[in-house]
């Protein structure tokens, strides 16, 4: 895994930006997407002037978009030999408004289509080079933070709230890993989900009016950790409360739940399973 060439989503502030850091001073080559073409090529050089002999490329894209989504997707797999580690990282957070409904490009609610469909449908996307460059990593970024499913509601147009919404889209997003993760098992692509750090010092987290808890290299070492340890290679379709291997909520768990989103999952982004 020495000069791996890492793609992380939602780079250009908080936790994304920490990671970049971290792994380009590693010697890693690492890929930067965001949605705002100043704040991506800032990051970018913040990047290349704390290490110099970094690799840094950039991909702009709205991830509340799925045609954005796929566009990028295929920037990458044209522009790109390889790529060992994907990095879900972009989030749509509570909000600063949390009562105010939002919808994505495809008039899907805000949090699920940015936290849920759109790291799934990039990493669909990116799966054949992933398998390519095999072992690979996708790491996805989800949170401590889960609210069950009501497939009744699951865009919540009824009582919205943008926290619940969030939590609810971290829930589909572990559940998506977990099925993903037993999908593609032996093509030596390992998908796993982390809930980084408790309240870190984000916009996020000060939008919605909540007070930060902890610092955003807090949630840098377990995420770090989940990209780079060689012990953790073999290891996929797992959560992790930072460091520690534990369990999900528990309609995670319920075949039957996730059966359904996934179907739901497949026919809202417009991508089949695979071998269908």
């Amino acid at each position: 895994m020495n000069q791996r060439t890492i793609l992380i989503t939602g780079a250009t502030q908080g936790l994304g930006r920490g990671i970049a850091l971290d792994l380009a001073a590693r010697g890693d080559t690492v890929l930067l997407h965001g949605r705002d073409r100043t704040r991506l090529d800032a990051v970018a050089a913040e990047v290349r002037a704390t290490a110099p002999d970094a690799t840094v490329r950039t991909y702009l894209a709205d991830l509340a978009d799925l045609d954005h989504v796929r566009t990028m997707a295929a920037r990458v797999r044209a522009a790109e030999p390889r790529l060992d580690v994907l990095v879900n990282n972009a989030v749509a957070g509570g909000g600063s408004e949390p009562l105010r409904r939002e919808l994505s490009r495809q008039g899907h609610e805000l949090r699920f289509a940015v936290n849920h469909l759109a790291p799934y449908a990039l990493t669909r996307a990116l799966l054949p080079l992933l398998t390519a460059s095999a072992p690979a990593r996708v790491v996805n970024v989800a949170s401590i933070g889960q609210d069950t499913i009501d497939f009744d509601d699951i865009m919540l147009e009824q009582g919205y709230e943008g926290l619940r919404a969030y939590c609810r889209s971290k829930l589909a997003m572990i559940m998506a890993s977990f099925e993903l993760a037993a999908e593609i098992g032996g093509t030596g692509v390992t998908v796993n989900t982390l809930h980084p750090a408790h309240l870190m010092d984000t916009n996020g987290v000060r939008e919605y009016g909540l007070t930060p808890a902890t610092s955003i290299d807090e949630g840098v070492r377990p995420t770090v950790r989940l990209i780079t340890d060689p012990d953790l290679e073999a290891t996929t379709g797992r959560y992790f409360d930072q460091f520690t291997d534990t369990r999900a909520h528990e309609q995670a768990y319920d075949p039957e739940a996730r059966r359904r989103l996934m179907e739901l999952t497949h026919a809202l982004i417009g991508q089949p399973e695979l071998g269908s």
